[in-house]
């Protein structure tokens, strides 16, 4: 970043090639897994950082303030929706990639969980998806998303806590029965 900041334009397209899949795949989650709509917002993500380098403070890690500002585009759009009284939508189709699984079984269970799983977040309060895509989906740490939802890190502790309950009560059709000898 400090070398795109000091106006080498090929520094872009490294930071492109490291962060924009990665980010894809989070506005993917965030969105309601509308794959055009998290291409467009990634490219817009992408268009910010070349038009303003200068924002960036060097004294920061670099994903914690790209993620910050994807999440504040996720909070834009769902202050849009919520004005126009919209809620997350669910995937219409499987927008994902097929899977070659030696057991048809598995994966229809594993389909199954996963649009369980995208109900389920979508039911979640945005502070308490955020946080678990965070977590885990984008794998980071408890003082990273602190950074980048600009709260404590209790709070998101916190809000980790709550999202897992009500997952797990969401999903507690797909716990393993135990199965007794």
């Amino acid at each position: 970043m400090r070398f795109l900041q000091g106006g080498d334009r090929a520094a872009f397209g490294e930071l492109y090639q490291r962060y924009a899949q990665r980010m894809q795949g989070y506005f993917y989650r965030m969105l309601g897994q509308d794959a055009e709509l998290a291409s467009d917002h990634t490219q817009d993500l992408f268009l910010h950082i070349l038009e303003r380098p200068h924002l960036f403070d060097t004294q920061r890690k670099f994903s914690t303030w790209l993620y910050s500002i994807a999440s504040n585009r996720c909070k834009n759009v769902y202050r849009s929706w919520s004005r126009q009284k919209k809620v997350l939508p669910l995937p219409e189709k499987e927008q994902q990639p097929e899977t070659t699984d030696a057991d048809p079984v598995d994966h229809l269970d594993r389909r199954l969980f996963e649009t369980a799983l995208t109900v389920a977040l979508r039911d979640l309060p945005d502070a308490q998806r955020e946080c678990f895509v965070l977590r885990y989906q984008e794998e980071l740490g408890i003082r990273e998303i602190s950074e980048i939802v600009d709260c404590p890190e209790g709070t998101v502790k916190s809000r980790l806590h709550y999202a897992l309950r009500q997952l797990s009560r969401h999903l507690r059709p797909f716990n393993p029965k135990k199965i007794e000898s």
